[in-house]
């Protein structure tokens, strides 16, 4: 017998009206280049303040021995465990509008009771958007505005389109929630912001600054930023320097910046010339594979 998905989590007894607030919501395990989603999940709980008004059952969701936390050893004892939190958060932006957070690692079992769970924690606080956000691997450099695209459950949510056809790409947690509130009649919108190839693997917080921009001109949230941009300012600055002492790097940015500004010119598809092919559905697949295979090994 399938389990009730409302089993699946515990809800605070004293959550106050939430009737047309936004969901934001990230999970950990899937793909995101230069740490851009997991930087604003930090940010938004650094500069406001928050509380856990539901948690999962973790114990149900996770594979502990594919993913296994972190415990400390002292001397002679264990002292801690860092147990794995899949939790909603409340918090409140800068001009006191409630809205939430959903956040931790991606459950390697039961998609779909988590997204029925998700959707009865929708219905239940009359949540009006559920909005998702990532980093993507692109082959752009560092130097030009990087563009954030979006996909939704509805036309008119997009605000930047994507220059992808029809391609198949590995599933992920976050994806799956948006395609099924979309078919309950749900409004979802997600965004993936591009990241320069080459600062994929490290924390690249102009990408999360641009997720953030995004974020708040799509849902009107007024969210604090200078602590973004002071970090997205000096890991330019050390980018930058680092261009700087390698003529090798500094070549591999010149030509992405010569294909980009030609892409550019040629029409207003950033990615690829309007003579070119797009890249096929297995070649995206593959590269992203390829990206996901690399961020295994280093964990």
């Amino acid at each position: 017998m399938a389990q009730d998905p409302e089993e699946l989590f515990e809800v605070d007894s004293d959550v106050p009206d939430l009737s047309g607030a936004v969901l934001l919501h990230h999970f950990d395990g899937f793909m995101d280049a230069g740490g851009a989603g997991t930087a604003l999940v930090e940010h938004l709980l650094s500069v406001h303040e928050h509380r856990v008004v539901a948690r999962f059952d973790v114990d149900d969701l996770i594979d502990y021995r594919a993913r296994r936390p972190v415990m400390t050893f002292d001397t002679d004892r264990w002292e801690s465990y860092a147990k794995p939190e899949l939790v909603v958060y409340l918090l409140h932006d800068a001009v006191g509008t409630p809205f939430l957070l959903l956040t931790g690692p991606e459950p390697d079992r039961r998609w779909e009771g988590v997204v029925e769970a998700v959707r009865a924690l929708i219905d239940r606080w009359g949540v009006r958007l559920a909005v998702s956000f990532h980093g993507i691997p692109m082959g752009v450099p560092h130097t030009r505005k990087l563009a954030v695209i979006s996909h939704a459950t509805r036309p008119d949510l997009i605000t930047e389109k994507s220059p992808f056809s029809r391609v198949q790409v590995p599933g992920n947690l976050a994806a799956l929630l948006e395609l099924r509130l979309g078919e309950s009649g749900h409004d979802a919108l997600g965004f993936a912001a591009y990241v320069p190839h080459y600062l994929a693997q490290g924390t690249y917080p102009t990408a999360a600054l641009n997720l953030l921009e995004a974020v708040t001109k799509s849902t009107g949230l007024v969210i604090q930023a200078a602590q973004l941009h002071e970090s997205a300012r000096r890991t330019d600055a050390e980018i930058a320097r680092q261009v700087a002492e390698s003529e090798e790097v500094a070549q591999v940015v010149a030509a992405l910046e010569r294909q980009y500004d030609a892409f550019a010119e040629a029409s207003e598809n950033l990615l690829v010339a309007s003579d070119e092919p797009l890249p096929s559905a297995d070649e995206l697949g593959a590269e992203f594979e390829r990206f996901l295979a690399e961020q295994q090994r280093d964990h």
